[in-house]
């Protein structure tokens, strides 16, 4: 099934995204909630397959207004340097374990959305993700079971101000502008994926191939991600990992290539679907 959170009317609410538009699974399912994070904490939508089963949607997409995904994610893990070319084109050696920063959920915005450039810096980057939605948590996970944790799928832009991110060796100031990251449209469940490795990942700017690859090509697979995160903290219902970007990025073209206000960037990964944000200048 897929899932989406959203505003319609003024009030915030989720639901599943059927053919003709959206069925509003918002206080249903027998949980009185508006979050979809907190349904999947509670396991009620393990019901909305039956409940959704021969129903009309409620409304269509064009009706709501996109938020990311899980908008209020307890944490928000990135993995950086998770592809052999994106490695090869930033230089960095080989590594044991997986090289992890946090988002806050108040840099991300949902699908057709504004990125916003901020106006301190002229290298405001893409990077194309899949993102993974842990359902049950835990600490601890061992790889073998750790797909049984996953809630769902989804795609992430890690925009990305690059000279701030150089400033330190943390790149915690690069990645955390308002409204420079992207996550949506839909959460997809795991049952309609299949193998993850499987998907294509692309990313476009203004109709041009920038970067593509395949989940395969993960050098850090998701559930070696998820035993080694789960060793540090206990993850949640609603975490989220952004399993990292495949080379390709503007910041390592020559000439680099950033992304400006005007711009239209897409990220597409196989059937998730492909997520879309125009580029605007900061007000």
């Amino acid at each position: 099934m897929k899932f989406v959170s959203f505003t319609r009317l003024g009030s915030r609410g989720f639901g599943a995204v059927v053919e003709g538009g959206v069925v509003d699974l918002t206080r249903r399912l027998g949980h009185r909630s508006d979050s979809l994070k907190s349904a999947i904490a509670s396991e009620t939508l393990a019901a909305a397959a039956d409940y959704v089963a021969g129903r009309a949607p409620d409304f269509a997409i064009s009706d709501i207004t996109f938020l990311p995904v899980i908008p209020d994610p307890v944490k928000i893990l990135c993995i950086g340097v998770n592809y052999e070319e994106h490695k090869a084109e930033t230089q960095r050696p080989d590594v044991d374990h997986p090289t992890i920063f946090t988002r806050w959920a108040d840099t991300l915005i949902g699908h057709r959305q504004a990125l916003i450039k901020p106006n301190v810096s002229n290298r405001f980057d893409y990077e194309g993700e899949m993102a993974v939605i842990i359902g049950r948590g835990g600490r601890n996970i061992t790889a073998d079971k750790a797909m049984d944790h996953i809630a769902g799928y989804s795609i992430f832009n890690d925009g990305s101000v690059r000279d701030f991110q150089r400033h330190t060796s943390q790149f915690t100031p690069g990645k955390n502008f308002p409204a420079t990251g992207a996550f949506g449209p839909f959460m997809v469940t795991p049952d309609e994926v299949g193998d993850y490795t499987k998907l294509p990942i692309q990313t476009r700017l203004n109709g041009e191939v920038l970067q593509s690859a395949t989940l395969a090509d993960l050098i850090f697979p998701i559930p070696q991600l998820i035993e080694y995160i789960s060793t540090f903290t206990p993850l949640v219902a609603g975490d989220v990992i952004a399993t990292g970007t495949p080379g390709g990025v503007g910041d390592k073209r020559q000439p680099p290539l950033y992304m400006r206000p005007g711009d239209l960037v897409e990220i597409e990964v196989g059937l998730l679907g492909t997520l879309v944000n125009p580029v605007m200048a900061e007000m």
